[in-house]
């Protein structure tokens, strides 16, 4: 492999033996006057081919420690979740992580108002997150806030590479249209594609019909008790939900499990009772 360009110490521009360019890793490599034939393939910890301008941008400013460290995450992380990896997680992963660090030093935090939605229906990718936060605090010696887990979870979640069973984008729409039809129906609201929970509500929907495509539905045996409680209490929200998952399973050919309905319950709830009237 010939190193034809520096882009930091650790990283640089190299030719392979088939002639093709790719970017490598390594400590010390990008440290020799360019170019030069690295010999000893072993010291190459990283490499990748075809980086669009963006990701390429990403390897200059951010320090090689970084990806480094987001490389180690990723590592753990297809060994936890089920399903391959876009292979640009590395570098979304890395430029988060940079931002988090920068906005620590600078003692700003964000809050992640999905922490318990996460935790609760991706416990494997929340698992990731709170696995690289011991990752950055060992390699890095970086304390990042606990709220960075669910960031960090966001990141996994939206970079498994779905099969053909993953739902269409026209098809995930008409279904949303569909079922604010449905609420507005059962109670008059003016629905603001701006308000927290309006986005909260469709960022369920959206996961809720993803699990049903790929056949992944939560399954926490919802105790019996609190469901009819929850019927009984709100019998308008459980005949709205009711309808809306039964338009659902119609469309997509699926079987909505109790507890998928039961916090589909939830969140229509919380859409209805933080949302004003028409």
């Amino acid at each position: 492999m010939r190193a034809i360009k520096k882009i930091n110490n650790n990283v640089a521009i190299c030719i392979d033996n088939n002639q093709d360019e790719l970017v490598a890793f390594g400590k010390g490599i990008g440290f020799p006057a360019m170019p030069y034939e690295i010999t000893d393939l072993s010291q190459i910890t990283m490499t990748f081919y075809r980086l669009n301008s963006h990701n390429f941008q990403l390897l200059k400013e951010i320090p090689s420690e970084i990806f480094e460290v987001s490389a180690q995450i990723v590592q753990q992380a297809q060994q936890i979740l089920n399903g391959e990896l876009n292979p640009n997680v590395i570098f979304g992963l890395a430029d988060h992580l940079n931002f988090a660090i920068i906005r620590l030093k600078k003692k700003q935090q964000f809050d992640y108002p999905f922490s318990y939605d996460l935790k609760n229906f991706y416990p494997q990718e929340f698992q990731v997150g709170e696995i690289a936060l011991t990752i950055v605090k060992k390699r890095l010696h970086v304390i990042l806030p606990k709220s960075e887990a669910t960031a960090i979870a966001m990141h996994f979640l939206n970079s498994q590479v779905t099969d053909q069973t993953d739902l269409d984008q026209d098809v995930f729409q008409k279904l949303t249209e569909q079922t604010l039809v449905i609420i507005q129906r059962f109670f008059p609201k003016n629905f603001d594609p701006n308000d927290f929970t309006y986005n909260r509500f469709i960022l369920h929907l959206h996961y809720y019909l993803r699990r049903l495509k790929n056949n992944q539905q939560i399954s926490k045996k919802t105790d019996a008790a609190v469901v009819r409680t929850f019927k009984a209490n709100s019998p308008k929200i459980y005949r709205c939900t009711q309808e809306i998952v039964t338009n659902i399973d119609e469309q997509l050919h699926t079987l909505t499990t109790d507890d998928e309905m039961f916090y589909l319950m939830i969140y229509v709830q919380r859409l209805v009772d933080q949302t004003t009237d028409n």
